[in-house]
């Protein structure tokens, strides 16, 4: 197969992410509302991918390959992944200064590059043995990168007003999948193995999971409290839809 198919195929995925980025352009009147409502539903797809989609495929492959050692690389991974975002929040003085919307984007915009390197690992490696599968592959992923772009592109965009910064951050995150592919080409057929990238996968959704609730949803509470419900809403939809890919 032509090399060049894969490496598009994730390179589609990774763009994806700009999608969200074009929420900016929504007209809105209440800003308030609109910011509650599209962390909160960026927060709940994430929490859910996170719960339903990487830890269970996940776990259950380290159980099947190193049994009560798999279920404790399993929790090791998930820990580190949570206290992590811990360690982001206390370095991240210097965001602080320009308002915790900023924080929140700047801080999203690094988690989901995480996130989205060994998507481009996964996509590249099917679209590689199967095209088919690596298409279907590459649509479920850019249904996920859509509400992972708003939760880059709103707080960047509403904190600093700039369509620049918001693009270049959501575009920063995005583009790291084709990194993943470009690794994946490099060196995952002697030294990756479906068991690294399934610790890298659990270790990603304690991020993302602590990110989510202990930023994200703070952060949507402090602009409407009653309006996250809709966010919560949507977001349940938006993953159900999501499981047909």
């Amino acid at each position: 197969m032509n090399i060049f198919i894969p490496f598009f195929i994730s390179f589609l995925a990774g763009i994806s992410t700009l999608i969200g980025f074009l929420f900016i352009f929504i007209k809105v009147k209440n800003i308030n509302k609109f910011l509650s409502t599209s962390l909160s539903f960026s927060a709940t797809v994430m929490i859910l991918i996170s719960i339903f989609d990487l830890i269970p495929d996940s776990f259950y492959s380290l159980l099947d390959n190193y049994k009560i050692y798999g279920f404790i690389i399993s929790i090791i991974s998930f820990i580190i992944g949570v206290l992590l975002i811990s360690l982001f929040n206390k370095i991240s003085v210097y965001y602080e200064g320009k308002g915790s919307l900023y924080r929140l984007g700047v801080i999203s915009a690094i988690v989901l590059m995480l996130h989205n390197i060994p998507e481009g690992i996964i996509t590249f490696i099917t679209s590689t043995n199967n095209i088919n599968i690596g298409i279907k592959i590459a649509i479920a992923i850019t249904l996920h990168n859509i509400p992972e772009g708003i939760t880059i592109a709103i707080p960047i965009y509403y904190s600093t007003k700039s369509i620049k910064k918001a693009f270049f951050y959501t575009l920063f995150s995005g583009i790291s999948e084709v990194f993943g592919a470009f690794i994946s080409y490099i060196f995952l057929y002697k030294y990756i193995n479906i068991n690294i990238l399934n610790i890298i996968f659990i270790f990603v959704a304690g991020i993302m999971i602590n990110l989510s609730i202990n930023d994200i949803l703070k952060e949507s509470i402090k602009y409407d409290k009653k309006n996250i419900y809709l966010g919560f809403i949507i977001g349940i939809i938006f993953f159900l839809i999501s499981l047909l890919f």
